[in-house]
């Protein structure tokens, strides 16, 4: 077994549902023969002395705050359609998660600042980059979005995902696909997927068709990400937001899951042990062995990978690993009406960022004002006002 003998240590602030993950992590491991050292501790500072690897996926009270996020810019006429990465809502979402990433960061600088952070806290971007300007920790930004964007290609085209290969570049949940090709023969398939797109049923996905037709590459991850991004989103999808109902049902199947693999209760099929698809290990192992492999999108400080976009941003494009860490693939130009989307958010990003960090309340209304999505002054006012004193008890940054 690859890592036979290595250390996992689960950390949550959680003690019930530490103990449950823990329970089901170490079932796995003992019926597999992994050969992992498993425990875990509701005191990071416990878990990261020697850490080679820290992976961090987090959130502050998600729900019930993401639901303020997203219903109170509607109050003041915002028509946005999610409410989580961009836009109005993502601000203090932001805000919230800086903090204790930060903090995070601290302690990895103290106790193993060699480590590599590989980063699932959303907004992914925002995060990426609080940590670029505020820490010295290595950091790389995961996320599965771009696999949503290959299905819904390879359902407009009738082929199966795994014969698509894709290159995309942008920033993360806002990244498009400059080459579409099928993996075995090399084809280029953008001719195919203009043709069978034209045809298809015109209700499935209709933002990612439109920005496709007017800045001629489609997008990676699907309306709802996208939509967050572009303030006419609303005209052509739904603006009733997160389904908060959807996701509660499905938190409970998985904490039934994980309880059920920690008793015994639940059968370890072969679905349940096989790959995730998600690329921290592939990351971990890729650096720990060697294997100059292919990640097809990670989220990384911009070192002249996409070279019409600012060197200081964060940017997700395909990388490759080694023994030498995690290195972005140049990608050359964006298109330049897709640049200028993207030279938005950024600015946007920095303003939210430097804000989480040092507490400055005019970036916050700045980034506010900046924002396609807010197109009032007294839309922007009012939301400040409201979503700061709702934060209050998560913006300790802020001497509110």
């Amino acid at each position: 077994m690859l890592f036979r003998s290595s250390e996992l240590v689960f950390v949550d602030l959680d003690a019930a549902a530490l103990d449950k993950m823990v329970k089901a992590a170490k079932r796995i491991n003992d019926e597999v023969g992994a050969g992992y050292k498993i425990s875990g501790t509701t005191d990071r500072c416990e878990a990261l002395p020697g850490a080679d690897f820290v992976i961090t996926s987090i959130a502050i009270n998600r729900i019930a705050l993401w639901k303020h996020d997203f219903a109170i810019p509607k109050k003041y006429g915002i028509n946005h359609v999610l409410g989580e990465n961009g836009g109005p809502g993502a601000v203090f979402h932001t805000m919230r998660n800086i903090p204790i990433m930060l903090d995070i960061c601290r302690d990895i600088e103290k106790l193993c600042p060699d480590a590599l952070l590989i980063n699932f806290t959303n907004p992914e971007s925002r995060i990426c980059l609080a940590i670029k300007k505020y820490t010295k920790v290595k950091a790389v930004g995961l996320c599965h979005q771009i696999g949503e964007g290959i299905r819904i290609i390879s359902k407009i085209m009738g082929k199966a995902p795994e014969e698509i290969d894709v290159k995309a570049m942008g920033l993360n949940h806002f990244t498009w696909m400059v080459d579409i090709r099928d993996k075995a023969t090399g084809e280029d398939l953008y001719p195919l997927l203009r043709e069978k797109e034209a045809t298809y049923d015109p209700e499935f996905e209709k933002l990612s068709r439109y920005m496709f037709h007017k800045f001629g590459l489609f997008p990676t991850s699907g309306d709802g990400h996208l939509g967050e991004y572009v303030p006419y989103a609303h005209e052509m999808m739904s603006i009733d937001g997160y389904d908060f109902e959807q996701d509660a049902k499905n938190r409970k199947e998985f904490n039934d899951l994980v309880e059920g693999l920690g008793n015994g209760t639940v059968e370890l099929t072969d679905e349940l042990l096989s790959p995730s698809g998600e690329n921290a290990f592939n990351i971990i192992k890729g650096i720990w062995c060697n294997t100059n492999s292919y990640i097809i999108s990670a989220n990384l400080p911009n070192k002249g990978y996409i070279s019409n976009l600012p060197e200081d941003a964060i940017v997700e494009v395909p990388a490759f690993v080694s023994g030498n860490g995690i290195t972005g693939i140049g990608m050359g130009e964006l298109p330049s009406g897709i640049a200028a989307l993207c030279m938005t958010q950024i600015a946007v990003q920095n303003l939210v960022v430097d804000a989480g960090a040092t507490g400055n309340k005019d970036l916050v209304i700045q980034a506010l004002l900046a924002d396609p999505n807010v197109p009032s002054a007294k839309a922007a006012e009012g939301i400040y006002k409201e979503l700061m004193e709702i934060n209050k008890p998560y913006l300790p940054q802020f001497k509110i």
